[in-house]
């Protein structure tokens, strides 16, 4: 019986194995979506369709290269430039821009952020650097500042002496200057990674989110440092005398005017916005009650003296990790002369503009340059002259008058330029281009979409290796595109409902990918958004101004009251494409792997989108599953698939984008769907920006949609509707979908 046993129980076995290879070889013999690979090679998507910038870079000492440099600054009474690199190497080398030698000053081997010299540097020899123990950790002393002298231009470890420490968390602040009053300044960050963790930036009694003003030439007795009598909170009960000003998220690089002593600072904000501040004595910049000039957690304690408004700000479409510059007092480029010169780390894009004192106004205010620069700081010379610090690429560069004319080719003023369609009247596509779909739709106003993948020549995407950044629990990986890739989307509203030979071509939107300098660490996609706006005779596609448009069009539909209704449809500006398509959600929110796992109709032939494209090459690697194994979205519209599991893929494609961590939603939950509900701290969670009076209002409030902030702002459109850009219709299934998931959640 035992050997009659095991007979039968291997003779199973092989059933299976035989039936597994059976089912193998069935896929294998499946035919493809699309059989084999045509190269793209028609783009004409090259460089920007806006004029040239009044300048561009090059490099200002180009023999002359360094590691993650985050800090430049001109050695008093010498030639010098001294340089400080990420992980605690400082250079000098001779300000000449023929110079090919540097020589190492010291290597403190950890993070630091911030150097500057005193003033009596030829004298003393002392040198200040701002370090942090680790960077990613919440220490209590883990952010300090220490002196250390240097003698024959090399730095003497053992000379160390501990100036001031602060908590470390996230925002650590960083930047060191000395003032004209010979005093040092010390900006030390908020100490948490978003929201202002510790609600801090309001409280003067640590030295949390502010700016400090320190005496290191007359210290108090005991301490390393003095106080200045004349501190704005020397005399407040309960608050620190190092204060000179606070309410900073993380004021990233200020400096001072040589001619006026003004402070200018770069602010990085968090959600929405990126603000320059003219700091004053005692000022109160205002976060965490505010963003800039708008609320963020108005609800928040506000601190002891009025909350100062910024000079400038730039929303997050412009900006999006502001860099702190300097007043231009140099000689080279004359019509610069007393603007304030500054940058945006993420877009490498620099401006200026100038600012009257006397009047409070500003003007002048443009974009000087668009570069490919990873911009972490700027360094003014012995001559006043101004460069500009390359994170990744290691240099530092000048500004330089851009010629008036141009080689390169002309950007496709129209959708048939562009070499993406083979006949653009046709709508037929470009040799090479991958159609695909979506498993959860974008809401588009019912809108109909026609999607392409354009990837030049045989280049190929890494599968699910963009992650950054981090810590973002839930947030799914990314795909790293090759450079030049386009995404293309057509958009179609049907001028009468329910009938699909009433479609109307409305626009053609592009992202289109340059890779930048560096690691994904830093973020090294950088992607542009262009609208072409279809004809009336729908032959062709003209490219949208960098503003946008509204445009008007009657609908046919028995619904409405007396047949007809108007619907305003909003062709987005370049700037609002970027304001969905955000760095957390890795920019391109349907080519990933959850939305593209699953089968497209490639013309009669229906496959697996992810087996089609790991058949034409599409990817560097095989992929690390099949397809089947591998995660997805479900399709929210199908009515056999579990409603829990339809209405978190809707809320994932629609909403998660900006709300999951740093995606700019300005709350504190997420609508992820690879979370569970419990985690996304909506449930039962108090609404931050108001109750639109409903009475006991929360996020959402299991068993009833009335009282869930989610369903209704989704109901509504004008002031608080969601989502908050892109949309002018309610989408009557969303609401209908989370109206029934909320109803039935115990």
């Amino acid at each position: 019986m035992r050997i009659a046993t095991l007979l039968l129980a291997s003779a199973g076995c092989l059933a299976l194995v035989f039936s597994l290879r059976s089912a193998a070889q069935q896929d294998k013999q499946k035919p493809f979506g699309i059989d084999q690979r045509v190269p793209w090679t028609t783009s004409k998507v090259k460089g920007s369709p806006e004029p040239p910038p009044p300048f561009r870079t090059e490099p200002a000492f180009p023999k002359l290269k360094f590691y993650e440099p985050l800090e430049a600054v001109a050695a008093p009474g010498s030639d010098l430039i001294l340089v400080l690199e990420r992980k605690g190497k400082i250079h000098s080398f001779i300000n000449d821009p023929n110079t090919d030698k540097t020589q190492l000053v010291g290597d403190l081997s950890r993070t630091c952020y911030g150097l500057v010299c005193h003033p009596q540097f030829a004298k003393n020899g002392y040198l200040f650097v701002t370090s942090v123990n680790n960077p990613d950790k919440a220490e209590p002393k883990g952010t300090r500042v220490s002196r250390f002298e240097v003698k024959a231009g090399k730095l003497d470890p053992k000379s160390e002496k501990v100036i001031i420490e602060w908590p470390s968390g996230g925002h650590n602040g960083g930047c060191l200057r000395f003032g004209p009053d010979g005093y040092l300044y010390i900006c030390t960050g908020d100490g948490s990674g978003i929201a202002d963790e510790l609600q801090t930036g309001q409280d003067v009694s640590d030295l949390l989110a502010s700016l400090l003003r320190i005496d290191v030439d007359k210290p108090d007795e005991g301490k390393s440092y003095g106080i200045p009598k004349d501190n704005p909170f020397v005399k407040t009960p309960g608050a620190r005398p190092e204060l000179y000003a606070y309410g900073l998220r993380q004021a990233w690089k200020y400096s001072f005017d040589r001619k006026t002593g003004d402070l200018w600072a770069g602010e990085v904000g968090q959600d929405l916005w990126e603000m320059v501040y003219r700091i004053e004595k005692g000022g109160n910049y205002g976060w965490s009650i505010m963003e800039g000039d708008h609320p963020f957690r108005p609800e928040r304690k506000k601190g002891p003296t009025p909350i100062l408004k910024p000079i400038v700000e730039h929303p997050h479409t412009d900006f999006r990790s502001i860099t702190g510059g300097f007043i231009y007092h140099g000689n080279r480029l004359k019509e610069l002369t007393g603007a304030y010169i500054y940058g945006d780390f993420d877009t490498g894009r620099v401006w200026a503009f100038r600012y009257d004192g006397k009047t409070g106004k500003v003007s002048d205010h443009r974009e000087l340059a668009q570069t490919t620069l990873r911009l972490v700081g700027f360094c003014e010379d012995q001559k006043d002259e101004v460069y500009l610090i390359d994170f990744m690429g290691g240099q530092l560069h000048r500004l330089v008058p851009n010629p008036v004319t141009t080689t390169g080719p002309a950007f496709p003023r129209k959708l048939s330029e562009t070499g993406l369609f083979a006949s653009t009247k046709d709508l037929k596509p470009a040799p090479g281009l991958i159609p695909y779909s979506v498993n959860a739709q974008l809401w588009s106003d019912g809108a109909i979409k026609e999607r392409y993948l354009a990837l030049p020549g045989n280049s190929t995407i890494d599968f699910d290796t963009i992650t950054y950044p981090q810590p973002a629990p839930g947030a799914p990986p990314g795909w790293q595109f090759p450079d030049g890739t386009v995404m293309v989307k057509t958009f179609f509203l049907e001028l009468e409902k329910g009938n699909p030979k009433s479609r109307r071509r409305l626009e053609t939107r592009l992202l289109h990918y340059q890779k930048l300098a560096g690691t994904q660490e830093f973020g090294e996609d950088y992607w542009r958004g262009y609208t072409y706006v279809w004809n009336d005779d729908q032959t062709d596609a003209d490219l949208l101004d960098a503003k946008g448009l509204d445009r008007e069009f009657t609908i046919k539909d028995a619904a409405a009251p007396g047949g007809t209704r108007k619907q305003v449809w909003h062709f987005p500006s370049r700037n609002e494409c970027i304001g969905c398509h955000t760095q957390p959600a890795k920019f391109t929110l349907g080519v990933n792997t959850r939305q593209m796992n699953k089968d497209h109709d490639y013309g009669g032939v229906v496959d697996n989108q992810l087996r089609t494209l790991e058949h034409l090459g599409v990817f560097s690697k095989p992929l690390p599953a099949p397809p089947e194994k591998l995660p997805r979205l479900h399709n929210d519209e199908d009515p056999k698939v579990d409603l829990d599991l339809r209405a978190r893929a809707y809320l994932h494609a629609n909403c998660a984008h900006c709300h999951m961590k740093w995606g700019g939603g300005n709350a504190e939950f997420q609508l992820l769907a690879t979370l569970p509900l419990k985690d996304l701290g909506i449930v039962g969670t108090r609404p931050n920006h108001g109750s639109f009076d409903v009475k006991d209002a929360s996020v959402l409030t299991p068993g009833s949609p009335e009282r869930s902030l989610i369903y209704q702002r989704m109901a509504r459109r004008g002031l608080g509707q969601m989502p908050h850009i892109a949309s002018n219709v309610v989408d009557q299934h969303g609401v209908q979908l989370i109206h029934n998931w909320i109803k039935q959640l115990k």
